[in-house]
């Protein structure tokens, strides 16, 4: 399909500024995902709703995740500007309203809405870099950007935790507007818009199917609704991808090109990336969980396991990018992968008797791994499509591993609850139950 926009070109200024823009939306994204957590005891105790508690965060995971597929291709076709301050807006509005949410069903309506700004601007963010930067240039400016992603994961928990004691528990979401706006202002002024030189349709029924059929498995993947509950969500997914898939074979634009999967260095790159997501989140999940059940250790304890893991992932983003500029995405991608593999390796020789630096060797390895296998994964889907499609082949880099994630943490959370069948834990085994998304 011939590119239906045309961007001038833009200098380097600009282009600096606009980045810029993109990692202070980039981190909102990425904060906003964590920050929540050490509030919530002071949410329920104000809204109530214990009941409730975990889809405060799961609504925001599940729209956040479906829908960043088609926030990609809505980029292809009307521009990465319009549709990212769109979802600027979008993650603003959420943000204002789940400030003001008097009860739980509105906070977690609004963190619905919230979810899906975020699930544009995380994507357009790597997708706009991968237009402004050369294929040299773009693994040095990524790997701010992956940064960036985990200085926020480690940092949103102990900032959502300040704000609530010293502030209030709003300002964890009202504190979006002035950092959101500031980033919108920098890319309205600094990131000019396309032009239009061909007439586009979206494929509107297929965007539906598809954001109804991945927030199904999401669902279904949950654990939060019940055997018989995921086993019906299981059937609607089923139902509705089929649909999806036989709506996108027929539309002359679908929202998903299917093809561009035939294509070998898609396929696969998203592939591994599905399969690093299973591997990683799983144990993000559940590394936690592991110090505090068997070791008996503190949630101070628990969090300090897990930090080795991303200062791994930061401080390799950054070494990564450099290494692919010289060696080339698919050797750094192996090394990577090794990283990963040794890593995990690494976390099965650890048990409840076990040196604590086994734990934290292991889980700085992985993170090393991870930092180095992401963005040269990255690179090499971006590398794969032509810039008509680079919108939705981005998105679908973070969409493999969100689906990944999420199989994974379901995956575990199953294999763990086997195995701990008529296990007394520390604290009573409820109080360690897996809750899937929450």
């Amino acid at each position: 399909m011939p590119d239906p926009l045309i961007s001038p070109p833009i200098s380097l200024p600009r282009r600096r500024a606009i980045t810029a823009g993109l990692l202070l939306g980039m981190s909102l994204g990425a904060l906003e995902a964590t920050v929540v957590s050490t509030a919530m005891p002071t949410v329920i105790a104000t809204l109530g709703g214990p009941p409730h508690y975990s889809w405060v965060s799961s609504a925001y995971l599940f729209t956040s995740t479906a829908c960043v597929p088609i926030w990609g291709r809505l980029s292809d076709l009307y521009g990465r500007r319009r549709m990212y301050l769109t979802g600027v807006f979008i993650f603003l509005v959420g943000s204002v309203l789940a400030g003001a949410a008097t009860t739980m069903v509105q906070l977690i309506a609004w963190r619905a809405l919230q979810g899906l700004g975020a699930g544009c601007i995380i994507p357009l963010s790597m997708t706009i870099v991968g237009e402004l930067y050369t294929l040299e240039e773009r693994p040095r400016t990524q790997a701010l950007f992956s940064g960036v992603w985990g200085v926020a994961s480690i940092a949103g928990p102990l900032v959502g935790g300040y704000i609530t004691d010293f502030l209030d528990w709003r300002w964890v979401f009202f504190l979006n507007v002035p950092f959101g706006f500031l980033a919108a202002g920098v890319i309205a002024s600094a990131y000019p818009a396309s032009k239009r030189v061909t007439n586009v349709r979206v494929d509107w029924l297929g965007a539906g199917l598809l954001f109804t059929g991945v927030s199904a498995l999401l669902l279904a993947l949950g654990g939060e609704t019940g055997a018989a509950s995921a086993s019906t969500w299981g059937i609607a997914t089923v139902v509705l991808l089929t649909a999806f898939v036989i709506v996108e074979r027929r539309s002359p634009e679908p929202i998903f090109p299917i093809d561009l999967l035939r294509t070998p260095v898609i396929s696969r790159s998203l592939t591994v990336v599905f399969l690093v997501g299973i591997a990683l989140f799983g144990a993000i999940a559940f590394i936690p969980l592991f110090v505090q059940a068997v070791r008996g250790g503190t949630a101070t304890e628990a969090g300090q396991a897990i930090t080795p893991l991303f200062l791994g992932w930061v401080v390799m983003s950054i070494i990564g990018a450099r290494l692919t500029v010289t060696f080339g995405y698919r050797r750094v991608s192996i090394a990577g992968s090794v990283l990963m593999t040794v890593g995990f390796a690494g976390l099965t020789f650890v048990d409840g008797d076990s040196a604590r630096w086994l734990l934290l060797v292991s889980c700085t390895t992985i993170g090393a791994g991870m930092g180095t296998q992401m963005l040269s994964l990255l690179l090499a889907v971006q590398h794969g499509v032509d810039r008509s499609r680079l919108g939705i082949a981005t998105s679908l880099n973070q969409f493999s591993r969100s689906i990944g994630a999420a199989v994974g943490v379901a995956a575990m959370g199953a294999i763990l609850a086997r195995s701990l069948s008529g296990v007394t834990l520390p604290g009573g085994a409820d109080a360690f139950a897996p809750t899937g998304w929450g």
